[in-house]
This record gives C-alpha cells, structure tokens and sequence, in this order.
C-alpha cells in the first residue's frame, strides 16, 4: 500500500524533497567560492583544481606547493598580425574544426586536443610541424606551459588564433560532450559554439598591449 503524506515518515520526505546545490568550494582551503572562481593545475594529477581568490594569489608566488600547483592565468591575447590559413590547417593534421594547443611541462611536448562527444581527444603533433605553422607567432613564445592554451578555429573559410586560459578550453570540452548530436554536432552545438568564440574575441587583446616581461 503507497503511504499518504500524512504516514510518510521523516527519512522518506527527506528524499523525496529537492535538496539545494551544495555549493563548490576552494580545493585547498575549502572555504565556498562564487561561480567564476579561479582555478590552479595539478601538475602531479593533471587535474583542474577549484582555488578561492586567496589561494590562486597564493600559488602565483615563486616556490609556492614546492610547484605542484600553478594558478591558470585570466589573461586573453590575439595576434593580428600572424595569420593561419588552410595550407598551415593541413599541416596540423586537426580532423576538426577546434582544437587547443598547450605545452606539458611533465613530458616536455606539446599536446594537441580537440572536443568531441566524447570528451577531449588527443591529436598527435610533430615539434617540426608546430614550429613550422604556429612558431612564428609571438602567441607561441607567450605561452606558459600547462596553465594557457593556444586555441584554434576554422569556419568557412576563416581561421582564429587566440592565447587563453586552459580551463577555459575544458569549458568548452564539457559544453560540447552535453550538447553534441548527430554526426556534426548539430544546431543547438553549433550556436554554443559561436557564442564561446565570441566571447574570447571579446575578452582578447592584440598581444602589443601585453607588458614586456
């Protein structure tokens, strides 16, 4: 026989009420942190780490967690004056549209991964051929290893190039696994995808503003 609301006991209507979102919280301190709270990279785990403001300020120093943690940087640049084009695409060997390109500084390579509806694939590149495409860009010498990416995109015709904050890029991964459909992605994808790029050429800044270190 199903219970009534009156009969129902206490532990069922705990279960059968909505609990509110437990709220994030810093990985380190754990004290809670808003939505656009930073986040640091696990250099042991490869792992993307929630940071409140004080912790991302705390692993920015020199020596700080013997290196293990390094605070993803906020900074987004463009370089008007390198230029990609479809002959330099096939040479990256990316089969898709996006891809992001970051130096891991464990195995000292750099590692190519595009989205997909499974998640972040990885795409072999030879050194010779980055250098030969992306090493004439000042983007590439900017480039702090593990903490930013290089981000590509071709559509119709039109190639993009922007220095960003790797978290950023895993957004995108995780936005994609959710709403990928079909064999192109689909419509709903698509959109989601041209708002994410044009929020980065929003955020970005030619990289002559950027100071000299």
């Amino acid at each position: 026989m199903t219970a009534s609301p009156a009969t129902r006991t206490p532990g069922l209507r705990r279960f059968l009420t909505e609990r509110p979102p437990r709220p994030e919280r810093c990985e380190l301190c754990a004290v809670p942190v808003e939505a656009d709270h930073r986040h640091l990279v696990d250099t042991d785990k490869r792992a993307l780490v929630c940071a409140c403001a004080a912790c991302a300020l705390l692993m920015q120093q020199q020596g700080a967690a013997a290196g293990r943690f390094r605070t993803v940087p906020a900074r987004y640049l463009t370089d008007p004056v390198h230029r990609l084009d479809e002959s330099a695409w096939e040479a990256l060997q990316i089969p898709v549209g996006v891809a992001f390109l970051f130096r891991n500084a464990a195995l000292d390579r750099l590692v190519a991964l595009y989205p997909s509806p499974a998640g972040a694939t990885e795409s072999e590149l030879e050194p010779a051929t980055w250098t030969a495409v992306l090493g004439g860009s000042r983007l590439a010498g900017l480039l702090e290893p593990d903490v930013e990416a290089l981000l590509l995109r071709r559509t119709e015709g039109r190639f993009e190039l922007h220095l960003v904050p790797i978290d950023i890029c895993y957004e995108l991964v995780g936005r994609m696994r959710l709403l990928w459909q079909g064999f192109d992605g689909g419509a709903e994808a698509r959109a989601a995808l041209d708002a994410f790029f044009a929020d980065v050429a929003r955020r970005a800044r030619p990289v002559d503003e950027e100071p000299r270190p």
